[in-house]
């Protein structure tokens, strides 16, 4: 993505502001285009969250970032978190962050503030309706009445359009408050222009008279009344569709209960120290990311991850914050604390992806850059139009049906429907993508879901489970199996490869009896994405790992070791080789399982019109038996990929014409997920992979990556059917009102249903999967 892409030049830094006072994408188009003058800045503003991500370069100070928006006649303020500091002097290193906070939900145009205009403006418009439209309830001089009734309206209960329209015309700018308050005081004046010049008009009721028909009161305040009952819905409808993303910010535990000295102490959650060791007790939720010190139990990480079996976890399992401990009591020691916790980064993510713009939505932004120039200026066109039309000699019908058709123009062209069709959209998707444990990092994400045609399957913690446990262990020329299978585990225990982990707890389980089960020190511990790892043991050289590991590091293999690994491998086993000074020891043999809705997942892919493939450093025999037990074809197995070769992987298929996606969970997968088209990052992988990603899914269940898409692919289409509706509306709409076919106030309240449907089309995204 281009913020991406601006964040990686040295010196420059993220700004996130909270931006009060726009109320349509003319406000969004202004702001970002002021911003855009600033050299080197680039600016991506959210109507419904008010909210932008400023990318700043080195020389322009967060204050330069606020002044211009204020500038511009809309009050902008930088979001507070733990990890921003205001930059007041230029510091190319630092990069100011904002948090993950839930503040910025609560700006807007709030429905608290709008309620108690709607009521009054509806409380008095019904009287000036039946006063001005049914004349069995007319009295005399009736039109003073509606005068009088619709002036708080039309001033009081409309100045929020009025005001908005003032500031920006202070700038010279006008938006889609322009239109409203012109239309609205310009059927007002109108009206009491007409009785000024003729006060008898109204003398009677049931007046029949041509005056009597010259007054618009009713329109002034029925349009008024219909934008504020759809701003207020709309207020509501915007709350509701932030309202994943505020649940996933208040899932944390607010308390946590530490060990300190033998004595437990009760403290906030966020003032927790890396570290610390938490008591959580049954029913509680864990605090911090952490490691299990203590204690065993089931964690249900429903409410993160979207999974809904408990995960048992033991010592040294690792656990997340916000997660419920549903039976024994556990100690956990905090490895992450504050904005470093896996709920802080996903709310980050989700927050940052909400602010973000596709670029289908770039075709509104230009539009609405000119739009309200455009109507103002259509609107002066289509009163002259009808007045030359008219002829020479204009008679007060024809001035009247003029200045219809012209208001009609300003009231029904505002566009709200516009600027809400594509943030909303993307604003439910991605707060329902969180609920479900599915983290889209941004609008770009969308457009790729639909044109992927391929993906890439990591075997090791993507179909399989990845728990790798030790079938059999192996040795050569007089060593002892027990020694062969100690040192490897002593030299695997420094890796965070799935196979090392496996080779490290079965040693310390075989060896248990020396030194309490620990496993002797590694010294000059190194490794090979994919290849092995090597270090010193005991003044040994212990290497372990794949063939071409031990020829790189010199180790030959006789023909009969040779056959002992094949036949190993041949079983449909992983094997690996052990070396201890520079010869041949053992070979230990691994096996893994598949993932129980590995199966279901890739025929859901298929569906989705995705061509499986899987992508392993496992040998072929290995491969083979994952891939058909799954359902993927033999020829789309590719066996004994190294982490540069998974690279090279997704590049052929590229240059062959595919549109890539990559799903994976290690350090050794990063460098694809990066490459390819789609990068999906399984979330019970490694950070590195996370990051490299541009989907993440914090279960390990294979299903989700095909709810991912589908839910990425379904949000799009609703953005589309709401740009579509939004573009609609006003391409009929416009020249039904200049022509003369539409009433003001049919106008109005068409105006406001056009934003409200818009805003209840994407709120159907939050029962996607239920």
């Amino acid at each position: 993505m281009q913020t991406e892409h601006l964040l990686n030049q040295a010196g420059n830094r993220l700004v996130e502001l909270d931006i009060e006072g726009m109320t349509c994408a003319s406000c969004v188009n202004r702001v970002e285009r002021k911003l855009g003058k600033l050299d080197g800045v680039e600016a991506s503003v959210n109507l419904p969250l008010e909210s932008a991500h400023v990318t700043v370069p080195a020389g322009i100070t967060d204050q330069q970032i606020v002044d211009t928006v204020n500038a511009t006649g809309y009050k902008a303020t930088l979001r507070q978190s733990p990890t921003h500091t205001p930059q007041t002097n230029d510091h190319p290193e630092h990069v100011s962050s904002g948090g993950a906070t839930g503040d910025h939900m609560q700006h807007g145009p709030a429905a608290g503030t709008l309620r108690p205009r709607l009521i009054v403006a509806a409380v008095l418009t019904v009287p000036v309706f039946l006063i001005s439209m049914v004349p069995a309830v007319q009295f005399p001089n009736w039109g003073w009445g509606a005068a009088l009734l619709s002036l708080p309206v039309v001033s009081w209960a409309a100045w929020p359009f009025h005001r908005a329209a003032a500031v920006n015309a202070r700038h010279f700018a006008s938006t889609m408050d322009t239109l409203v308050s012109i239309g609205v005081a310009a059927a007002y004046l109108f009206s009491v222009w007409q009785l000024v010049l003729d006060p008898l008009m109204t003398e009677h009721p049931a007046m029949e008279g041509m005056e009597a028909g010259g007054l618009y009161f009713e329109v002034a305040a029925v349009v008024t009344t219909f934008l504020l009952l759809g701003r207020f819905l709309e207020a509501n409808a915007k709350q509701k569709a932030g309202d994943a993303l505020k649940a996933l910010l208040n899932l944390g535990a607010k308390d946590a209960t530490v060990l300190h000295d033998g004595s437990e102490h009760k403290i906030p959650a966020d003032r927790l120290r890396v570290g610390d060791i938490v008591v959580v007790r049954p029913g509680e939720k864990i605090a911090t990311d952490g490691v299990v010190i203590e204690g065993s139990s089931a964690v249900d990480a429903s409410l993160l991850t979207g999974e809904s079996v408990p995960v048992e976890v033991g010592p040294e399992s690792k656990v997340t914050g916000a997660t419920i401990n549903t039976s024994g009591r556990l100690l956990v020691r905090a490895t992450r604390v504050g904005s470093e916790t896996t709920l802080a980064q996903m709310a980050r993510l989700v927050s940052q992806a909400q602010t973000g713009k596709a670029p289908i939505a770039r075709l509104a932004d230009r539009i609405s850059g000119v739009f309200v120039p455009l109507v103002l200026a259509l609107a002066v066109l289509t009163f002259g139009l009808w007045l030359v039309v008219s002829g020479p000699a204009i008679d007060p019908a024809e001035l009247r049906a003029a200045f219809t058709a012209a208001v009609t123009v300003l009231v029904i062209a505002c566009p709200c429907a516009l600027g809400l069709a594509t943030p909303v959209g993307l604003l439910t998707g991605t707060g329902r993508g969180a609920q479900l444990g599915i983290l889209i990092k941004g609008p770009q994400v969308l457009e790729d879901t639909r044109t992927v045609d391929t993906i890439l399957l990591d075997k090791t913690g993507t179909v399989t489970s990845g728990k790798l446990s030790v079938a059999e262990s192996s040795a050569f020329d007089g060593q002892q199996v027990s020694d062969v299978l100690r040192l490897a585990g002593a030299v695997e225990a420094a890796s965070e490869h799935p196979i090392a982990h496996a080779i490290a707890a079965a040693a310390g389980q075989v060896h248990a009896k020396y030194d309490g089960g620990r496993l002797p020190a590694v010294e000059h511990f190194r490794s090979a994405p994919g290849g092995g790892v090597a270090g010193t043991v005991e003044g040994r050289a212990i290497l372990a790992g794949r063939t071409g590991w031990l020829s790189e590091n010199g180790v030959s293999i006789s023909q009969v070791q040779q056959q002992a690994l094949d036949a190993a491998e041949a079983s449909g086993a992983t094997a690996i080789w052990v070396a201890v000074d520079g010869v041949p020891a053992g070979i230990i043999s691994l096996r893994d399982t598949i993932k129980p809705g590995s199966a279901a997942a890739i025929e859901r892919l298929k569906r989705l019109g995705l061509r499986p493939i899987l992508l392993t450093g496992d040998n072929a025999a290995v491969a083979a038996q994952v891939a058909a037990a799954v359902g993927i074809s033999p020829g789309d197995v590719h066996a004994g990929v190294l982490p540069a070769g998974k690279v090279e992987a997704v590049k052929r298929l590229q240059a062959g014409g595919a549109t890539v996606a990559m799903a994976g969970d290690g350090v050794n997968d990063a460098a694809a997920l990066a490459q390819a088209d789609l990068g999906i990052a399984m979330g019970s992988g490694t950070d590195v992979a996370i990051e490299a990603a541009d989907l993440t899914v914090m279960g390990d269940d294979l299903g989700q990556v095909a709810q991912a898409i589908e839910l990425s692919r379904r949000t799009l289409a609703t953005i589309k059917t709401n740009l579509f509706w939004a573009f609609f509306y006003n391409a009929i709409g416009i020249p039904v009102a200049a022509l003369g076919l539409l009433n003001p106030m049919l106008a109005g309240g068409a105006m406001a249903a056009s934003s409200v449907l818009v805003v209840a089309n994407s709120l159907r995204l939050r029962s996607f999967g239920k």
